[in-house]
């Protein structure tokens, strides 16, 4: 059970770092209040600027070799916040509308009660990480030591989920969450007067030609059994009314579950844009980058956290086969260094993910620290005597 003068201050450290919203790679604040916290819980084995603005703390007891990683994101959205609550974000355009806040002081409350309880044999790192939303902040914690300077044997995470009760708990094993790429077309042609277009290569016609092409990729070109999204959420011109457009800007996203598939994609998608580009006499310059990779549960690893969810949940409140979600997540990065599984715990009736109206659900914290203990216990048991 967690004190209730625990399960007190975790509701203050949230509504605190609600309060004060920070940008990817911008959580100076959030990142000397994490610090603060650790300190007073007596762990000194801190490392700060991990990925810019991340943080590792490391905890051992006992004689274990294992190491068992536990990560929170901190980042916020740039969004303003509607809520009108005492607790509200105090920075205008800066809200916590993924629930990081949340996420954030789960860790810090596992971290207080494994400083103070022990109850495990071996090594639990606690990984604050930056910049989740941007898809780069676990890259760069990896590339500044986690899971080699800064080794672990597993890693686990987890997220709230707005819809799934308060005391649920969810994941699957294998392809969880999607991957994200981005992608970016311009449209060079001739512009002109808007009387002349015989005179032209308009850029907006031929824009929307290969917007209306690209639909055909998902249907004509990847494997039905696959999932797959291509969706244009933006298009622009030169924007001058009497003037027909020498340049148009497309932009995009594409959803997958597969290397194989974004492969597939950024394929078509070059030779669709090329050709429709040919046909209308203009010229196209292309970008496509891979922003976050599927998220890949290890099975192992997803049994070792359903066990340990059956236990603070009752198994009737675990979900070992929910569906895959077309969100994407950037701890999908540590699963491609180490085994590890990512999990959903339930938000309530809680306004959706991204919502100004967003507000992570203070009774999700005690339950997210129980699964949090119940799993480092069970994965660095205590020996018992006399066995």
């Amino acid at each position: 059970m967690i004190p209730t003068e625990l399960a007190a201050s975790m509701r203050e450290w949230r509504r605190h770092l609600h309060r004060h919203p920070e940008f990817g790679f911008e959580e100076q604040e959030t990142a000397r209040f994490v610090v603060e916290r650790l300190r007073a819980f007596g762990i000194d084995e801190i490392e700060t600027g991990i990925g810019g603005t991340g943080i590792i703390a490391t905890l051992r007891k006992g004689n274990g070799g294992r190491t068992l990683a536990l990560r929170a994101d901190m980042d916020c959205l740039r969004m303003q916040e509607t809520t009108n609550l005492p607790y509200a974000s105090s920075k205008p355009g800066l809200m916590h509308a993924c629930g990081h806040d949340g996420h954030t002081t789960i860790l810090l409350g596992t971290a207080a009660a494994l400083a103070s309880e022990g109850g495990f044999d071996g090594t639990v790192r606690l990984v604050f990480q930056p910049a989740e939303e941007l898809g780069q902040g676990m890259k760069a914690m990896i590339r500044d030591g986690l899971g080699s300077r800064l080794a672990f044997d597993e890693i686990y995470g987890l997220h709230n989920k707005p819809g799934l009760p308060v005391g649920s708990f969810e994941t699957r094993p294998g392809a969880f969450m999607g991957a994200e790429d981005g992608f970016s077309i311009v449209v060079r042609g001739r512009g002109g007067h808007a009387s002349r277009p015989h005179d032209c290569r308009d850029a907006i016609v031929c824009a929307c030609a290969i917007v209306g092409a690209l639909q055909t990729i998902v249907s004509r070109t990847i494997d039905p059994a696959n999932l797959a999204v291509v969706s244009v959420t933006g298009i622009e011109g030169d924007n001058i009314k009497n003037a027909i457009a020498s340049e148009a800007r497309i932009e995009g996203d594409c959803r997958h579950f597969s290397d194989d598939v974004s492969h597939q994609v950024e394929a078509a998608l070059r030779q669709v844009a090329q050709g429709v580009a040919a046909a209308h006499g203009c010229e196209v310059e292309i970008q496509y980058e891979r922003v976050f990779v599927p998220l890949v549960n290890d099975p192992a690893a997803t049994d070792h956290g359903l066990n340990a969810a059956a236990t603070v949940f009752g198994a009737e409140h675990v979900d070992g086969e929910a569906p895959r979600m077309g969100a994407s997540e950037d701890f999908a990065q540590a699963l491609r260094i180490a085994p590890g599984a990512f999990f959903n715990i339930g938000n309530g009736d809680s306004a959706p993910l991204h919502s100004p109206e967003f507000d992570f659900n203070d009774a999700a914290l005690v339950p997210g620290v129980e699964w949090f203990l119940e799993l480092v216990r069970n994965r660095l048991p205590v020996e018992q005597d006399g066995a």
